[in-house]
């Protein structure tokens, strides 16, 4: 698989290795700012890995409350002038003009590790009325073991970088649907939904949500959001990312290694018969 565009750069560095010293050229992660707007007036600004910008910024949209479909995304575009090289603006159109700057301005600032500052509340997302998540999708426990490597062998950044996260949604089966890459976790998540959203894969409430590294509060959230039961992470999730998957019938899982792996919430999707 080939990487995005600027997703990647590359640099000269100086490596020692079994007592030798050699110049070398190496391979890093790329990490830019962008904005979203919307209906001209600026929205957030993330850092980000270069690449499917349309789909993150939509993914965002959705996730964080924005927008609640497909149909009320009248458009979305890179914005880029005669004198700009690169784009790092994107701007969405509401339709029915639903977008009211006092009422969702929140001063989002994001960084790429951290995702969304202060947005840590179970009553926020309470508040939002969101759908509630497939009860019937049920998956094998074997089936799950199988994920991570086939997400790490996707990776076509991360095999250049070593330094980037992985987001995808899996069938029942175990087939791979998509997979998004960035160097916050939390844009992976978004890249992905963005992608089904303006894909028309929605709904997601037959997908498996398989993230690198630990399961955060803006995790489950997301997932939440875009109608996913079942997030699966190779790491641990945190407590409030726990208490948020078990207030609102999540799977949750962690620590997916080898032949092994923990549910924190959810269990029946996983074992139907257990009592």
């Amino acid at each position: 698989m080939r990487p995005p565009e600027r997703s990647v750069e590359f640099t000269q560095v100086t490596e020692w290795s079994e007592g030798a010293v050699h110049s070398v050229q190496d391979t890093l992660a790329a990490e830019e700012p962008m904005e979203i707007r919307v209906d001209g007036s600026p929205l957030t600004v993330t850092m980000r890995t270069p690449g499917h910008d349309l789909e993150l910024a939509a993914g965002f949209l959705l996730t964080e409350g924005i927008i609640a479909s497909r149909d009320q995304l009248a458009g979305i575009r890179e914005l880029r002038s005669d004198s700009m090289a690169r784009s790092n603006v994107v701007e969405a159109q509401l339709n029915g003009g639903s977008f009211e700057t006092e009422e969702h301005k929140r001063n989002f600032v994001a960084g790429s590790g951290c995702g969304i500052c202060g947005k840590t509340s179970i009553e926020a997302v309470r508040r939002r009325g969101l759908r509630a998540l497939d009860a019937g999708f049920r998956v094998d426990p074997e089936m799950l073991c199988r994920l991570p490597e086939t997400l790490r062998a996707e990776q076509a950044v991360f095999e250049r970088t070593g330094g980037l996260h992985a987001a995808a949604f899996f069938d029942a089966r175990g087939n791979l649907v998509a997979l998004r890459e960035d160097i916050g976790r939390h844009n992976a998540v978004d890249k992905l939904i963005g992608w089904a959203l303006l894909h028309d894969r929605f709904p997601l409430n037959h997908f498996v949500l398989l993230v690198s590294g630990r399961g955060g509060f803006e995790i489950v959230q997301k997932a939440l959001a875009a109608g996913v039961p079942i997030v699966v992470c190779v790491s641990a999730p945190s407590a409030l990312a726990v208490k948020l998957a078990r207030e609102f019938g999540l799977t949750l899982i962690g620590f997916l290694r080898g032949q092994r792996f923990v549910v924190y919430s959810g269990s029946f999707r996983c074992f139907p018969n257990e009592h």
